[in-house]
């Protein structure tokens, strides 16, 4: 799937809408914990966007863009009470794609997509700016996050996940 389209629109909003940003070209990588050293950013700066479809009831089937911190994981228990579902799963990447319109690892943290509800961890939200890959592999951008809260206009959620430390 060409994502050219995706990061145009994105680009026009923001723009649109004087967002503060910059982009960041690197070698093509969709892998948070390797492109974050390449764009020169911490792992909690970095904006982990996951796909995920929650069941609910028999009939409904909802998918929400999971956006956290780099270096959390998704709390899938935390989405699936918060919408009282009966099953949970990380989207297919055929799906996540489509909702998305990006390919998996530069999937924004915005939703052009009616059918895709966003929610944002606050933790990723305490710093100036966040960083993601802008619908491209090779291209990565460095946002405020008072444009970012203010353009997506997030679901704020405790949706990260930390591993819990290993005592030695």
């Amino acid at each position: 799937m060409e994502n050219n389209e995706t990061y145009t629109k994105l680009i026009n909003f923001l723009d649109q809408n004087s967002a503060q940003y910059r982009l960041i070209d690197h070698q093509p990588e969709g892998r948070t914990e390797v492109v974050s050293p390449m764009r020169g950013n911490k792992l909690s700066q970095a904006a982990k966007c996951i796909v995920v479809m929650v069941k609910v009831g028999k009939k409904e089937t909802k998918y929400i863009l999971g956006v956290v911190p780099g270096d959390a994981r998704i709390n899938l228990n935390a989405l699936k009470e918060m919408f009282n579902g009966t099953y949970i799963s990380f989207a297919t990447p055929e799906i996540a794609e489509k909702l998305a319109g990006s390919v998996s690892g530069t999937i924004l943290p915005f939703s052009f997509n009616p059918e895709l509800e966003l929610i944002v961890d606050p933790l990723l939200l305490e710093n100036e700016e966040i960083f993601f890959n802008a619908a491209r592999l090779d291209r990565s951008m460095a946002l405020k996050t008072g444009s970012y809260k203010e353009l997506a206009k997030p679901r704020l959620e405790n949706i990260a996940q930390y591993p819990q430390p290993t005592s030695q």
